[in-house]
């Protein structure tokens, strides 16, 4: 036992899912002389041939429920391996891979950042292209402010460069793979995000996005997400999503969608003032029935990615339409920007 529920309870899975599951420590981090693992879980068919969705939580230790959110559908994952069929053959038509809590020892010490002080989503080498806000926005001012990106130079972090390595291996070498990466902490809405972080100018593979996005809106027509560019909001330096999205863009035979889930925190804060009163309440539900409200709520989300990734061949524009897909895009996500 490792002091840290959500450890512990993927650790219980990982065991439960044996027979249908592998997983490794991908790299240990130190919290305050606590030993604590990174854990890397993959299912599915490894074949290179097939897609891949990878679901990533806990990248700030403050923002327990992302991670809870995919510890939640392994779970239901695991569970449903024992009785259906149907879980069985999305599993032989893609590969799923999972870092449920990428910041155990921030999560551990009740920080953003990690051990280091390191803010591991402000932590990639890269730089925005525009202005970005003071602090906020990353810095390396000093590791005892928050937002902090890193020296200058600096390798990336172990959690961060561990990140990367397994996204780089598993999904960045399929012709198509998703990620998801949970977060919670921005306004009274649940957010979609895609790139970019670090510029306002669209992403490549905008078309991609949008044609994503009008499937899961006909499918889940009663949904409440709002699906927009990260940059709608706020531009950041180092962002390892943006970094990884890069990576995938040289190769362009291959699709790589980077998504991130900003759940809406502040609606808890708004239905329970108290919780401004708490370390994790700016983040996080608190009460047992909100928690089950959030799981219930977002995992049919991480369901519906894995089998629009099995099935990607089915919506994904091709060459005749892919122009009109990317019009409609920018007219729907960046025509003020253009007037």
């Amino acid at each position: 036992m490792h002091g840290l529920s959500e450890l512990d309870e993927l650790e219980r899975i990982i065991d439960a899912g044996a027979p249908h599951l592998e997983a490794s420590v991908i790299c240990q981090v130190q919290a305050r002389g606590k030993p604590l693992p990174v854990y890397r879980i993959t299912l599915g068919n490894p074949d290179p041939t097939l897609p891949a969705v990878g679901c990533f939580g806990g990248v700030h230790g403050l923002e327990r429920i992302g991670s809870a959110v995919v510890i939640a559908y392994l779970q239901s994952l695991v569970d449903r391996l024992r009785w259906d069929d149907q879980a069985h053959r999305l599993l032989d038509a893609v590969r799923m891979v999972f870092i449920p809590i990428v910041n155990p020892g921030g999560m551990w010490m009740g920080t953003r950042c990690n051990p280091a002080g390191v803010d591991l989503m402000r932590n990639a080498p890269i730089t925005a292209a525009e202005r970005v806000a003071f602090m906020v926005g990353g810095h390396r001012i000093s590791a005892a402010l928050p937002w902090y990106r890193g020296g200058e130079n600096a390798p990336m972090e172990p959690e961060s460069a561990a990140l990367c390595q397994l996204v780089e291996a598993e999904l960045l070498t399929r012709r198509f793979a998703v990620a998801l990466d949970c977060h919670s902490g921005f306004g009274t809405r649940d957010r979609i995000w895609f790139p970019y972080a670090h510029t306002s100018a669209p992403m490549h593979h905008l078309a991609e996005v949008y044609a994503l996005k009008h499937i899961f809106e006909s499918t889940y027509r009663n949904h409440r997400y709002v699906f927009e560019p990260q940059s709608h909001q706020y531009l950041t330096h180092g962002d390892l999503w943006d970094h990884l999205y890069q990576q995938a863009c040289v190769q362009p035979e291959r699709t790589f969608l980077p998504l991130t889930l900003e759940m809406g925190s502040w609606l808890w804060v708004k239905k329970n003032p108290r919780q401004l009163l708490m370390r994790e309440g700016m983040f996080n539900p608190l009460l047992k029935h909100r928690i089950a409200r959030v799981l219930r709520h977002h995992v049919f989300l991480l369901d519906f990615l894995a089998r629009a990734t099995a099935s990607y061949k089915r919506w994904l524009p091709g060459e005749s339409d892919r122009a009109r897909h990317h019009q409609d895009a920018l007219a729907h996500w960046y025509a003020e920007a253009e007037q």
